[in-house]
């Protein structure tokens, strides 16, 4: 299930692309797929071995060359061991909601990104998540250890990646079927997996991700605008010229 639109997102063959915040890889294995070098970064040493086994596996099975995998690797967002201007792309995905400091993370992003360079984020949408809060204290931080420490609005998150330096370019909503599965998660408790119904919509989510049919697809365009999960929000690196002061003498 991608969050990302890849046509936004501007890749090419050969972009060395950066995942903060991979997880298990959902969005590091299209970016292979897709013909991007792909350096994959999360925090959870699980997450980061389950996604290095994924993606050899990918290359053992020929599905992708041996040169489009280029590391997953364990590491803070805040404080990324990369140079300056060294990635293509930089992508993070429902990783910032969980960041006490979100400004600096996203200043790391926006520095290891080349100028021109493509910045893709992605968060939980403000009136769903505000549900799931007012639902349960579970869900979001204090109580919930790793969880939620914000919810965000579409004028905070842009206000952030302009002020990082970069030019928004464009944004939109995702996964609009996804709120009442987690409104539901929320009511019966978080931690809770033995509830018929919460289980019952999480098989028909799975049996649409494989099966896409139309009728799903329809729902989710007309719904994600107003109910949709996540926030995707796109942004570009300027090119700096060179001020007069920097040029050399003459």
């Amino acid at each position: 299930m991608l969050t990302i639109r890849f046509d936004r997102l501007g890749l090419r063959p050969g972009d060395l692309v950066l995942d903060v915040g991979a997880g298990f890889g959902r969005h590091c294995f299209e970016v292979a797929r897709r013909g991007g070098r792909v350096v994959a970064l999360d925090y959870a040493a699980d997450e980061v071995v389950a996604t290095r086994a994924t993606l050899g596996g990918m290359v053992d099975a020929g599905e992708i060359p041996l040169d489009r995998y280029v590391g997953v690797l364990r590491g803070d967002g805040t404080c990324l061991s990369f140079a300056d201007n060294t990635f293509d792309r930089v992508i993070t995905s429902e990783v910032l909601e969980h960041v006490q400091n979100d400004v600096g993370a996203i200043a790391e992003m926006v520095r290891v990104l080349k100028p021109g360079g493509m910045f893709a984020a992605t968060v939980p949408t403000w009136l769903p998540e505000k549900i799931n809060w007012m639902l349960s204290d579970e869900y979001h931080a204090p109580k919930a250890v790793g969880g939620h420490v914000r919810i965000y609005t579409a004028t905070e998150l842009k206000a952030k990646l302009r002020s990082a330096g970069l030019h928004v370019t464009a944004s939109h909503h995702a996964h609009a079927l996804h709120s009442p599965y987690w409104w539901l998660k929320c009511a019966v408790g978080p931690t809770r997996d033995d509830h018929r119904g919460v289980n019952a919509y999480k098989k028909f989510l799975e049996w649409d991700i494989i099966k896409g049919p139309r009728s799903t697809r329809t729902a989710e365009r007309l719904l994600s605008p107003v109910l949709g999960k996540s926030l995707a929000v796109y942004g570009t690196k300027p090119n700096v010229a060179a001020s007069p002061s920097a040029l050399p003498a003459r």
